[in-house]
């Protein structure tokens, strides 16, 4: 099978259950228990929950009552992300070992392009496992990974033999993986997407390519063309070492709801003066602050704001808040306020793609 665009070697690195991973290593006294990091409050909210809590429906972003419902032998931990971050700093220079190509998602996942390495090796299927040993031997926590042509279904392999696995898919492989996929596991397709998705037909990766552009593009507007290329293994998207961020924010979640503006003015000001201190320790500045609102019920609101000028003080952060919050009348009781600044000064405006050097790849294409 004959791709007519460059081929490269990714791998997507995926540590298992990392926060919770962590508090276990750390504390053996917790290993093969259900824990939660965080949640552990009245109101709060679950980070990471360890495969044994899983088994019971305890997922992250979930309301800590809810995950102790679910499991009430539930232990709640609390996070300790300076730790966190000590570790994946550790996890990521044994990344540098092979490749400078590294582009963190998160503190506990990367993509790796090893097409040409530090070490010579022609096998990404090989250097992925020898990676995950030595985030082993190194941090004690298992790592997953996924290996193919591709960040998209590099990323969609990682998830393919969780915990502590790795699944390959080679180029002749691709478009039968891709086939046979469940639209569900495809990366970027959510919940709300997947269920219209199935109100038209599409169940697999094979639905999905039955279908013509113009159909995706009538449907899904401009996502349209993305799910089409990649159901056919396209994602030219490289491997970027160093992510700008798209926008800063902070937020702050309260122990008891509010239920008037004016009360969430002070809470305003204090994220307003967190945001500042991110915005000047980062040299950043930004034209469109967003408020986010999250009610009682857990419903999520945002409203925008796109001024015709860089800012990056806390007044002109919070006086454009303000404006958004008196918007319109609040539809709830809120228990998160937060505040973000986007449309940077970081970002540079988009050049024409400069030409890839194209590696030669034939069937064999070694992974």
């Amino acid at each position: 099978m004959d791709f007519d665009f460059p081929l490269r070697k990714i791998i997507h690195v995926d540590m298992d259950a990392f926060y919770a991973s962590v508090e276990q290593h750390d504390n053996p006294e917790l290993k093969g228990k259900p824990i939660a990091v965080g949640g552990g409050s009245k109101r709060g909210v679950v980070s990471a929950a360890s495969y044994e809590a899983r088994k019971y429906g305890v997922r992250s972003a979930m309301a800590g009552y809810i995950a102790q419902r679910n499991c009430p032998d539930l232990i709640f931990v609390k996070p300790r992300f300076d730790r966190y971050k000590e570790v994946s700093q550790q996890v990521r220079s044994i990344f540098f070992e092979y490749t400078d190509l590294v582009e963190p998602l998160s503190l506990d996942e990367a993509y790796l392009d090893v097409t040409e390495n530090k070490k010579g090796n022609p096998s990404a299927t090989l250097i992925a496992k020898e990676i995950r040993q030595k985030i082993l031997d190194k941090t004690g926590l298992t790592a997953s990974a996924g290996i193919s042509i591709n960040k998209f279904i590099a990323k969609v392999a990682s998830d393919h033999n969780k915990p502590n696995g790795q699944k390959t898919v080679n180029p002749e492989e691709v478009l039968s993986f891709l086939e046979d996929l469940d639209i569900r596991k495809f990366y970027g397709v959510g919940k709300v997407t997947a269920e219209k998705m199935y109100k038209l037909g599409i169940f697999t990766g094979k639905d999905l390519k039955e279908k013509p552009l113009e159909f995706l593009d009538a449907n899904f507007g401009k996502s349209g063309k993305f799910y089409y290329n990649v159901v056919r293994g396209i994602h030219l998207s490289a491997v970027k070492p160093q992510r700008i961020p798209k926008s800063v924010g902070a937020e702050r979640t309260f122990s008891e709801n509010l239920s008037s503006e004016i009360f969430m003015l002070e809470k305003l000001e204090h994220i307003a003066e967190e945001l500042e201190r991110r915005l000047q320790k980062s040299k950043i500045a930004g034209k469109t602050v967003t408020l986010k609102i999250k009610y009682s019920d857990f419903t999520l609101q945002t409203r925008s704001k796109t001024l015709p000028y860089f800012i990056a003080e806390k007044a002109l952060v919070l006086e454009t808040a303000k404006d958004l919050l008196y918007q319109s009348p609040l539809e709830n009781s809120v228990r998160l306020l937060g505040i973000s600044l986007a449309n940077l000064n970081t970002e540079k405006k988009k050049e024409l793609p400069k030409k890839q050097e194209t590696i030669s790849v034939q069937l064999k294409f070694d992974f």
